[in-house]
């Protein structure tokens, strides 16, 4: 047999191999795909939160492009603490998500030792939505504005209660930078989620509540609190009525929560993009911006990779206002 006879021969018979490899694996795929069973998603507060609510409203669109069942599992404890961990100890094999917010970024300086270490066992899947905070304070308390609230507040150190979702919370830390700036001492309630802080807020148990979404706008239209002011640089387009900090002499002052998607270290990077996708085009929608937009909440979405740069960025940034406050778990 001549050499160009031979390496003809060699071609060929590479070229069956690697059909027959190829016949081999698909069948192997196909058995295999994601999702194949229902996805538990993690959040780590009690329902009707900010947190609760975005998982919520991604649900029905995961549903129906991933052709599964999505669980909501509401973890809540030690703030946000016991259902981070939970989700950090699952199988990384894509069936296991979780949603975070902002208290998620400031536990890694509030806590010395976490059960779980937030850059090796979890990573980001993607930026869910961010919203200002709103302050909303009780149909009690002598004062109806930021204004008469500091003025009180001065006038009366440690007499102000203000609640937040939990401590390190971006409500809990939103009332410490206000307590820094101002120079005055309000005393911090947490509580184990931002519904029964709107609760209680409600009763006139506490005097002040950070919180942001739907609920304190709901609540304040239905007179049961007074909305006072709102943590963003400018007055909100859907809720003009509501005065900023700024306007009302509290220079430079602005803050905001945010939700975003977390998945156990390890989980394919395949199924973490593909969930990022969906997420991001769910939260894109039409459909969802008119219910970001009633909750007082921007979308964001985007790629694992911009989730954990967030993810990053806002552990320094809350763990500077956490130094400078002196904000401590006692």
């Amino acid at each position: 047999m001549t050499a160009p006879a031979r390496s003809l021969l060699r071609r060929r018979f590479c070229q069956v191999l690697s059909a027959g490899a190829g016949s081999i694996a698909l069948p192997s795929l196909a058995q295999n795909p994601w999702p194949n069973k229902p996805i538990r998603l993690v959040v780590p507060y009690p329902p009707g939160g900010f947190t609760d609510q975005m998982a919520r409203l991604v649900q029905p669109g995961l549903q129906s492009r991933l052709g599964q069942a999505i669980l909501i599992d509401n973890k809540p404890g030690a703030n946000s603490i016991i259902g981070v961990d939970a989700v950090a100890k699952s199988p990384a094999d894509g069936y296991t998500f979780a949603v975070v917010i902002a208290a998620y970024a400031a536990n890694t300086t509030l806590y010395p030792k976490l059960p779980y270490d937030p850059r090796r066992d979890l990573i980001g899947v993607a930026p869910m939505a961010s919203a200002p905070l709103l302050a909303a304070v009780s149909n009690r308390a002598p004062f109806k504005s930021v204004v008469e609230l500091l003025g009180y507040a001065r006038r009366n150190p440690g007499k102000i209660s203000f609640g937040s979702s939990g401590t390190g919370s971006a409500a809990h830390l939103t009332g410490e930078l206000l307590k820094a700036v101002t120079k005055t001492y309000m005393v911090h309630i947490p509580y184990r989620g931002a519904a029964p802080a709107l609760g209680d807020l409600i009763a006139g148990q506490i005097d002040l509540l950070f919180d942001g979404g739907a609920a304190v706008v709901n609540a304040g239209k239905a007179a049961q609190v007074q909305v006072i002011g709102v943590t963003s640089g400018q007055r909100l387009p859907l809720q003009p009525q509501i005065p900023t900090f700024i306007e009302q002499g509290v220079p430079g002052f602005t803050s905001s929560s945010w939700a975003a998607m977390l998945a156990p270290a390890g989980t394919p990077r395949e199924i973490v993009r593909r969930m990022s996708d969906e997420v991001t085009l769910i939260l894109r929608s039409a459909e969802s911006k008119a219910r970001l937009d009633a909750m007082v909440v921007f979308p964001s979405g985007g790629t694992p990779q911009d989730c954990d740069a967030f993810l990053a960025a806002e552990t320094v940034k809350w763990g500077k206002v956490i130094r400078e406050a002196g904000v401590t778990l006692d």
